[in-house]
């Protein structure tokens, strides 16, 4: 039996949904990482982990998948 929905998602939604889904795995990397080598004493790894041209990547990344989100919405509630 087939089911009655039909699955005509939007493209833009799918790569937002992928991009959040691979965004939030890499910041969990980057917290077991900090808490690893934070508790190991790699002060080394902790300084390039809040570096400032880490939070920018990260915040340009996130502002991106917004933006992403905001007009896959308008495409979906357009058509």
């Amino acid at each position: 039996m087939k089911p009655s929905l039909k699955d005509n998602d939007n493209l833009l939604f799918n790569w937002f949904c992928t991009g959040l889904k691979y965004f939030l795995l890499a910041l969990l990397g980057l917290g077991i990482a900090f808490v690893v080598s934070h508790t190991l004493g790699a002060n080394a790894i902790v300084g390039m982990l809040l570096s400032a041209s880490l939070r920018s990547w990260v915040a340009k990344i996130a502002i991106f998948l917004i933006c992403l989100f905001a007009i896959a919405m308008m495409v979906e509630s357009w058509g």
